[in-house]
């Protein structure tokens, strides 16, 4: 299997919105797009997009996880970004057409489809650096990925940052690629420096989350992560995992955690700590670095509960356990 997102089926669905309008969707290669390189996505980045997958069941059939969820992100994303509001109900259709029209190439468990809707700002206007772009260009690829883990889920090292933020905070809620490119720079510098894997950002002692995942702190029977905000994103697999987590008679625990308290936590003997997204789930930490030190995270390695509700989420994604919650949609 090629590297995570480097490979993708050969069309994709696509709409634009012009003249107040969406157009009807309809299959294009995905290959490249036709843009004025004044298109203002181009300059002023009026850019937002999602990850979601679909998964092949031991029947043969494809379903897509929390696809409502993720259309709620994107088209919250697109109206914080001034973008034209996307139709929901458009949307969907969008993604399980292309899915199915590719659903042979939908590779069995560990395996999955990711799938990438994007939305983007197309306006010629190199004079709209404080106006939203009146025309835009919405589509959905498809990636086919193999086990995010293929490796091994070896325990990330984090650098513990009190200092910067991933992104602006009224950017935090949106999904654009603009919050990565802020984040790029300290994390490779983390790399360089101290060879952390990811960077916690904690402006002012406030833990908040990684530079591409939200972040969940285990301690015995009950997981901590910071109560919803503006300030970052709220993610569809964090959600889910706690979801989890309740139905596994844990207790949740969304509020705000400062450095010195998951410090305090990290030295316990059975704590856990973990990374949540979508592409890997929910990522085991076994380092913490702060001001020069490093500090385990309880036993350093994968811990049972996080490897646990990753297995409990793997398992209702692959139809292997019941789907209580709703979360699947079937393509075919």
């Amino acid at each position: 299997m090629a590297a995570f997102g480097t490979l993708f089926m050969p069309e994709m669905a696509l709409a634009t919105f012009e003249n107040g309008v969406w157009s009807e969707a309809s299959m294009v290669s995905a290959s490249s797009i036709a843009m004025h390189p004044g298109a203002h996505v181009l300059h002023y980045s009026s850019t937002c997009f999602e990850g979601l997958k679909a998964f092949r069941h031991e029947d043969g059939g494809i379903y897509v996880f929390r696809m409502d969820q993720n259309i709620k992100r994107f088209q919250q994303s697109s109206e914080l970004l001034h973008l034209p509001k996307v139709d929901a109900d458009q949307l969907s259709k969008m993604i399980l057409d292309v899915v199915a029209q590719y659903d042979s190439e939908v590779p069995a468990p560990p395996g999955s489809m990711y799938i990438r809707p994007t939305h983007i700002g197309t306006e010629a206007s190199i004079g709209k650096a404080a106006a939203p772009s009146a025309t835009s260009m919405m589509y959905v690829l498809l990636s086919p990925v193999g086990d995010y883990f293929a490796g091994g889920a070896k325990p990330l090292r984090l650098l513990l940052d009190e200092t910067g933020m991933r992104c602006a905070p009224h950017m935090g809620m949106i999904k654009s690629g603009g919050n990565y490119a802020s984040a790029l720079g300290p994390i490779l510098n983390a790399r360089d420096e101290v060879q952390a894997d990811q960077i916690l950002f904690c402006p002012n002692g406030d833990v908040q989350e990684t530079g591409a995942a939200n972040f969940l702190i285990i301690d015995g029977n009950e997981i901590i992560t910071k109560g919803l905000d503006s300030s970052f994103l709220h993610g569809v697999t964090r959600a889910s995992i706690l979801a989890i987590a309740s139905d596994l008679g844990m207790t949740v625990s969304e509020r705000n955690i400062s450095v010195s308290e998951l410090l305090k936590l990290a030295a316990k003997p059975n704590v856990e700590a973990a990374l949540s997204g979508t592409a890997a789930v929910l990522t085991p930490v076994g380092t913490f670095i702060h001001e020069g030190t490093e500090y385990t995270v309880g036993s350093g390695e994968a811990g049972p509960t996080t490897m646990k509700l990753r297995a409990v989420l793997n398992d209702i994604q692959w139809g292997k356990r019941e789907d209580t919650h709703g979360w699947l949609t079937k393509v075919n």
